[in-house]
């Protein structure tokens, strides 16, 4: 075995040098489940001469994906820009790939746009306006949300549509897809729930990338829905060749329709599966390890893991009290400046985006640097926003709710005028057809009569350009875009500004990181667990899911932080590794809660 995985320790080797079938990774908060993946995909390169092109290594995020690549070139020391490569992408970069090739069985062509969250809510509003019934219609992100069910949980709509409003939802659905069609355009669900449907109805096509790859290997495996299940599942039965890595201690995307069940059931889907557990952990102090293990071991489903680590005790798990939510944040706020004082990465987490208002204030007070994540994304600025409706028009002419978008902001002769310029300037780059865009609109006069930050809006408008010019092509710089992570933009230019300031986002969004210091905000009964919780079990697992992603994202110090009623989740800490801040302790009678 080359030197190359020297670095593995015993656990991680088993799972790296492990030989052909079914293969279920087992990995605990920290314990290097990506550096394992990574290596796992290199020895199979490189050991067992698998050619890379016949690999798929599917992720849940650019990022992931980003380092995974970047891991593996390091490793076997290729050219990233090789033809011979594996394909490291999440779910959808994956489906959007065989859709340019075989959208045409549902009607689209190539050129398909992508439709994001707000498109596909302007084309639901514009059905319900049509729609003349006398009944007050549900919201559209009733039936967004609906849609979004159906393909996700790969259901029949004719089976589906059968209790209240069930007429009324068929009725939108079928009206919906038969617009996408017209717009050839596909939703961000049905880059996945599209190629499910081909596999199942078009053998000779599942042959075809059943053939093509050898390895399907899957990170964050606990995290995926049914439609990505049976995605996975179609492409490998075959040879059965999957090798797939998680924790089901951190699913927590049930509002995305995962279901961490599927991890949970891999040894029954694959009979015969190896499985390895990895339990050590290399990023928390001992106590922050013992505190979250102890909360996650109140969960009755999952797999029961032993988590241990060779670093230090480090300090108890500090649980504070505070008068109020502003109280709360000048304390978070304070106590950052120390550590950013003394170069530490500072994460604060908070279970809905709402909570950051006071936060927001504080640190704008102080005078402290801070970046939002989860906020207006780069690519949801109006701006900017803008300027895609036009290319995406550009690129495909029947994408009737791009013009529409910019006839809103340009008006409708103006739009047309726009329209017949840019469409004559065919096989432009992606940044010179931005450049005529801005110039056939006159979008920075109007920017800049229109705005009083246009300066801000200008910079972002740049932006765009600088990363536009990295793409020959308009089509995969539209995809690119369209599959972007709200995390991506604002990396890069926290890079380019050498940031050394304070990460607020939610807990969700936090997944996957890590901070030296995490300071844990608004851990009350109601907010963590979300009151939304309360009524099924499984909903509160993981609500407790989500405390413990929060806890194991901390390397040295963890602050848990509340005000009003204590979360049921700070009585299952252990006391002799937490130190508590508070007018009373947390075991006074009239203070403890009975759940």
């Amino acid at each position: 075995m080359t030197g190359t995985f020297e670095d593995l320790n015993d656990k991680q080797k088993e799972a790296v040098f492990f030989g052909d079938g079914p293969l279920l990774i087992v990995a605990g908060a920290g314990s290097g489940k990506t550096k394992t993946l990574t290596s796992r995909l290199a020895y199979l390169i490189s050991e067992k001469k698998i050619s890379p092109e016949r690999i798929v290594a599917i992720t849940f995020t650019n990022k992931a994906a980003g380092e995974m690549k970047e891991r593996v070139s390091k490793i076997l020391s290729y050219n990233n820009k090789s033809p011979k490569e594996p394909f490291v992408g999440t779910f959808h970069s994956f489906g959007a790939g065989i859709l340019r090739k075989d959208g045409n069985v549902f009607g689209r062509n190539k050129y398909f746009s992508i439709f994001d969250g707000d498109d596909s809510g302007r084309l639901v509003k514009n059905i319900i306006k049509n729609i003349n019934l006398e009944k007050k219609l549900p919201s559209p992100l009733f039936f967004i949300k609906e849609i979004s069910r159906i393909k996700n949980e790969l259901l029949n709509p004719e089976d589906y549509f059968s209790g209240k409003d069930g007429e009324i939802v068929k009725m939108v659905f079928y009206e919906y897809e038969k617009k996408l069609q017209e717009n050839n355009a596909f939703d961000f669900d049905d880059l996945i729930e599209k190629v499910v449907r081909i596999f199942k109805t078009k053998p000779q096509i599942l042959l075809e990338y059943q053939k093509r790859y050898d390895y399907i290997l899957v990170d964050e495996y606990q995290d995926i829905n049914t439609s990505q299940y049976w995605m996975i599942k179609l492409l490998v039965e075959r040879h059965n060749n999957i090798n797939v890595v998680g924790d089901d201690s951190q699913s927590i995307y049930m509002f995305r329709f995962s279901d961490f069940r599927n991890f949970l059931n891999f040894e029954r889907d694959w009979p015969g599966a190896k499985t390895v557990f990895l339990e050590q952990n290399y990023r928390s102090t001992k106590n922050i390890i013992e505190s979250s293990s102890r909360l996650i071991a109140h969960n009755l489903s999952g797999n029961k893991k032993e988590l241990w680590t060779k670093n230090d005790e480090g300090s108890f798990v500090q649980v504070i009290e505070h008068e109020d939510e502003f109280v709360q944040a000048d304390f978070i706020v304070d106590k950052t400046r120390d550590f950013l004082k003394n170069n530490m990465s500072v994460g604060i987490l908070f279970r809905t985006n709402a909570q950051s208002r006071a936060l927001e204030q504080v640190f704008v007070e102080y005078g402290i640097d801070y970046d939002l994540f989860g906020a207006v994304s780069f690519y949801e600025r109006k701006e900017i926003k803008d300027i895609l409706a036009a290319l995406r028009l550009v690129s495909n002419p029947l994408d009737q709710i791009s013009f529409e978008r910019m006839e809103k902001s340009f008006g409708k002769r103006a739009a047309a005028q726009i329209k017949e310029k840019i469409l004559g300037a065919l096989g432009l780059s992606p940044s010179e057809t931005i450049g005529l865009f801005i110039e056939s609109s006159g979008l920075f006069e109007l920017i800049k009569k229109e705005y009083p930050n246009y300066q801000k809006r200008y910079e972002n408008i740049s932006e765009l350009i600088y990363f536009a010019q990295q793409f020959d092509s308009l089509e995969k710089f539209l995809e690119k875009i369209s599959l972007a992570s709200p995390l991506e933009m604002t990396n890069k230019r926290r890079k380019k500004k050498n940031y050394s300031g304070a990460n607020l986002m939610t807990v969700h969004l936090s997944k996957g990181l890590e901070f030296d210091v995490v300071f844990i905000s608004g851990v009350n009964e109601g907010l963590l667990p979300h009151q939304r919780s309360f009524f099924t079990s499984d909903e509160l697992e993981e609500e407790r899911r989500l405390m413990y992603v929060a806890m194991t994202r901390a390397k040295k110090e963890l602050f848990i932080n509340f005000y009003g009623v204590p979360s049921r989740f700070l009585f299952e800490l252990p006391p002799e590794k937490t130190a508590f801040s508070g007018d009373r302790p947390l075991n006074e009678e009239e203070r403890f809660i009975e759940y």
